[in-house]
């Protein structure tokens, strides 16, 4: 037993042993492996073992690529046995709508650079050959997925770790951690405490229980998870892919001379929900024949060769599985040094090489090597905190693991948990909720007659027409927008000024009433965070961020916070609301409910005041996401509705209406306004995205100021571009832009324009091909012009918003 280590990993599964791997590649020597029992005795040991790479995210679709890469040359490497065999794999269409899925991967394959071949049935049946080709479209090939023995492969990677200095200690149970000042210091065990400087929870089920010793939210849930193999098939193809009918609800892999079966029913069970044993390793729950039925009802209709073979055994192993199915890693928020890599969602050994990559990377150079924003443990809130959110939630994942994934398609689980004291009183006037981060938001509002209900479609769905009218009214007379979800953090202290001057690329040395457009960038010059900043006083600021990253921009924040308690943060979006009205009618509107000035000489464009509408004291924020006249009204919660009340009554002349987040996105979209996670992230700088007016190089040293001088000096490889198309298309991101057949760029966002009448769309080109107008933008395999605009699309100039 040892006493102390640069880095304790809790958890000796394939994503502790990967981290561990891949730490000591990187030259940490000084980092201990914790298991309580043998490795791999968590879920590694009965996991199916099938390794996909396309995921809708492309830098999740390159983590899952290096997995591969890895696995190629991991036995080779090491000496130890893997079972890697890629073997290929198809994803079975049987429905034209699940085609259309199939067609959009291959888009986004091609635009990450995956190979990926679209086949028709008789092509997938030679693939196949034991399939039952009844009812079967198409399907989707990957030549370089496969499938790996999970054990074999972790055990791989722990002796590379060993090989690398890194210590292994078994049958060692971690009973608490001791935490100083906001950091962990030691790792209690059953033998003894270890002092460190670093704890990775890869915990796997009991990433929750292990968070919560460090006093950190880990949103994972175990969930049972079924799957048979097969007696030996007569006659069983050799060098089958690994399958999967997500029509059926099933995945198959090749097991020796028989098949392994099993799928994501759409009524899961979960586990372990009043904690896991210590002593649940290398243990399996009993097999639910019951439960596990419809899937093998789905198996016998897709593979009768199964019907009439014997099950050799049954696997009910539970698995840790997240709210949103994808993976939890990062620094957690609340504890800076305990960094978390948790809810697997079944595809860890997919991940595993790739997640073991990452952590190392973001452990030892403070990032990792690319944008994980949607794998971040910060995308999480407080309310994720709930074991009943977190088993309500994960369920609905789990059963939609397979089903259809629909653009725009809503959680029903775990709804109304924060609302705006707006919220029934829109509700009473046929609004249509979506959800974010826990936040009920209005989407759209459904005209008399239309039902209230969103429809699902890869096309435009019902509310199309009614979104636009929302845009063109806000755009010729003047709208009101419910935007009590934006994030709103304050910070203040005597050392707040320089404090946020240096983490800042703008500068903020500006008077009390003044508004900034700023990022926040890393030592690489990415943008980490994305925001207004309003300088309430001196020593007073109140920074406003979207709705899905006050915790991250919290975190980003706090970590860079001076230890003289010269400055205090906090959050306060759940002490204010927030109501947009914009519009060229907007000042008509305003000027009836306040005494305030607010002519354009008093109150010009990136400016703020406190003002009183009706009763009620309340902060104007004179800025836009629209493109519009307006302002941004920051109101105490118990103020919100009678604010909401003056305006609609003195609006009603001027032709005021309500509007959502969709219209929202459409007008941004025209504007040209960037959205954080989309159009710019920490992959991204400044300059490359068009915000290079943001920065001043001469205002003092800032974080990333050295990167984006090199950049400005330099000169930029890429850059972000407007494109229109023709066609009203529906856009998701990650579409493939083309320059004369080749892939030039993928599509950040896009969507369609009611006012240029166009679809309009951002995305990424070399700086050799920015200069270029006509291209083409591929989308469900089909192919579309394009053309490149040097502005945006609306108002370039800037007098609407200025006016």
């Amino acid at each position: 037993m040892i006493d102390q280590a640069r880095a304790v990993i809790i958890g000796g599964g394939i994503v502790g042993c990967s981290i561990g791997y891949h730490l000591g590649k990187m030259g940490w020597k000084d980092v201990v492996i914790l298991e309580k029992a043998e490795l791999t005795s968590g879920a590694t040991w009965h996991a199916a073992g099938l390794v996909g790479q396309l995921r809708q995210s492309r830098n999740l679709t390159r983590m899952l690529s290096y997995s591969v890469e890895l696995y190629n040359r991991l036995e080779a490497e090491t000496g130890q046995s893997t079972g890697w065999k890629p073997a290929g794999s198809l994803r079975i269409a049987a429905s034209e709508n699940r085609m259309m899925e199939l067609k959009r991967a291959a888009t986004s394959a091609r635009s990450f650079g995956l190979e990926l071949h679209l086949l028709g049935p008789e092509e997938t049946r030679k693939l196949f050959p034991i399939m039952n080709p009844k009812g079967v479209v198409g399907s989707a090939y990957i030549p370089s997925d496969g499938f790996a023995d999970p054990a074999s492969l972790a055990h791989a990677l722990a002796k590379g770790a060993r090989t690398s200095g890194v210590t292994i200690l078994r049958h060692t149970t971690v009973t608490g951690m001791t935490v100083k000042k906001g950091r962990v210091t030691e790792v209690l065990t059953d033998k003894g405490p270890i002092r460190t400087e670093v704890v990775v929870n890869a915990a796997g089920m009991w990433a929750r229980s292990i968070g919560l010793m460090a006093g950190v939210i880990v949103p994972v849930c175990s969930m049972e998870h079924q799957y048979i193999v097969t007696e030996a098939i007569p006659d069983m193809p050799p060098d089958l892919p690994t399958v999967r009918d997500p029509d059926g609800l099933i995945y198959y892999k090749p097991e020796v001379d028989g098949l392994a079966m099993g799928g994501f029913e759409l009524n899961p069970i979960p586990w372990g929900m009043r904690g896991i044993p210590n002593s649940f390793t290398q243990q399996l729950l009993e097999p639910n024949y019951e439960q596990f039925e419809p899937l093998s009802q789905a198996a016998v209709f897709r593979t009768p060769c199964i019907e009439t073979v014997g099950i050799r055994k049954m696997i009910n192993g539970p698995d840790g599985y997240s709210p949103d199915g994808n993976y939890i890693l990062g620094p957690s928020p609340e504890v800076p040094n305990f960094y978390v890599a948790a809810g697997m969602n079944c595809f860890g050994i997919a991940g595993g090489g790739g997640v073991g990559r990452a952590m190392a990377e973001w452990i030892v150079e403070g990032e990792p090597g690319m944008d994980l924003w949607p794998l971040d443990i910060r995308r999480f809130s407080r309310h994720h905190g709930s074991l009943s959110f977190v088993v309500d939630r994960t369920s609905e994942h789990y059963a939609k693991h397979y089903t259809l994934r629909w653009p725009g398609e809503e959680n029903e689980s775990a709804r109304g948990i924060r609302r705006s004291p707006l919220n029934e009183v829109l509700r009473s006037k046929r609004a249509v909720f979506g959800e974010k981060n826990g936040w009920e938001r209005v989407s759209w509002f459904a005209p008399e007659g239309m039902e209230p209900v969103e429809t699902l479609s890869f096309d435009y769905p019902n509310w199309f027409e009614a979104v636009g009218s929302e845009h063109r009214a806000v755009r010729e007379k003047v709208g009101i927008i419910d935007m009590a979800s934006f994030g709103k953090i304050e910070v203040r202290g005597p050392k707040s000024f320089e404090f946020l001057q240096r983490l800042a690329v703008a500068n903020l040395d500006k008077p009390a009433g003044s508004l900034t457009y700023t990022q926040m960038c890393n030592p690489r010059g990415g943008i980490e965070c994305d925001l207004t900043v309003a300088r309430i006083d001196e020593d007073h600021f109140y920074l406003v961020t979207g709705t899905s990253f006050p915790t991250h921009d919290l975190s980003w924040i706090s970590r860079h916070l001076p230890g003289d308690g010269g400055v205090f943060v906090k959050d306060v979006t759940s002490m204010n609301s927030v109501i947009g009205l914009w519009g060229p009618l907007a000042r008509h509107v305003l000027s009836k409910v306040t005494d305030q000035d607010i002519s354009n000489a008093a109150f010009p464009f990136a400016s703020c005041r406190h003002m009183a509408i009706g009763y009620a004291p309340v902060t104007a924020l004179r800025v836009t996401y629209v493109g519009e006249l307006g302002w941004e009204l920051h109101v105490s919660y118990e103020f919100a509705q009678h604010v909401y009340e003056r305006l609609w009554e003195a609006g009603q002349e001027f032709g005021l209406v309500d509007f959502g987040y969709r219209a929202l996105e459409s007008m941004r979209l025209e504007k040209g306004y960037r959205y954080w996670s989309a159009d710019i992230t920490p992959d991204y700088n400044p300059y490359e995205a068009g915000l290079g007016f943001c920065v001043d190089l001469n205002k003092g040293d800032f974080i990333g100021r050295e990167a984006l001088a090199r950049v400005k000096k330099d000169g930029i490889r890429r850059k972000l571009c407007c494109f229109s198309l023709e066609k009203p298309l529906r856009l998701l991101g990650g579409e493939t832009i083309l320059k004369d057949g080749h892939v030039s760029g993928i599509i950040t966002s896009g969507g369609y324009g009611y006012t240029v009448g166009r679809t309009v769309a951002y995305g990424y080109l070399p700086i050799e091909d920015s200069t270029h107008t006509d291209f083409e933008v591929e989308a469900y395999c089909e192919r579309y012009p394009a053309k490149r605009h040097d502005k945006v699309l609306y108002d370039p100039e800037r007098k609407r918003v200025l006016g």
